[in-house]
């Protein structure tokens, strides 16, 4: 997946937080990327299945399915995709157990935007070359 400076960065933002999704979609929209919202992990698989992102930026706790579950399935229907992980309710254990899985990184809510965006593109310029 070469990502080039021209390419509009595909993101699969997911929370159950619906107010937290607009308000951050809409901030990185305005900054050029290309985000795509859902707001729980069951459609979220669902749509991973049909469409390539670049990144997910996935929340932790979900009401319908945890998402170290969802980053679980993530990483077997694309396994090259980076997924960051936020979290408002974050334990000792779940950055450890999401790193073991592939995640790439984790942050908690709610987090600077300027470092998430640093994150993202950190992400994705390494999913690109490997």
């Amino acid at each position: 997946m070469m990502i080039n400076k021209n390419h509009t960065i595909r993101v699969l933002l997911v929370d159950d937080e619906q107010e937290f999704v607009n308000v951050l979609a809409n901030r990185l929209t305005k900054r050029h990327f290309h985000v795509t919202k859902q707001f729980s992990g069951a459609e979220a698989i669902r749509l991973l299945r049909k469409n390539d992102f670049d990144i997910a930026v996935l929340d932790l706790k979900m009401e319908d399915m945890d998402g170290i579950e969802v980053l679980k399935i993530f990483k077997l229907i694309a396994p090259e995709m980076p997924v960051i992980m936020l979290t408002g309710h974050g334990s000792d254990e779940a950055p450890g157990e999401g790193f073991a899985l592939g995640a790439f990184d984790y942050l908690n809510k709610p987090c600077d935007l300027e470092i998430l965006i640093e994150k993202i593109h950190k992400a994705t310029y390494f999913s690109s070359i490997s």
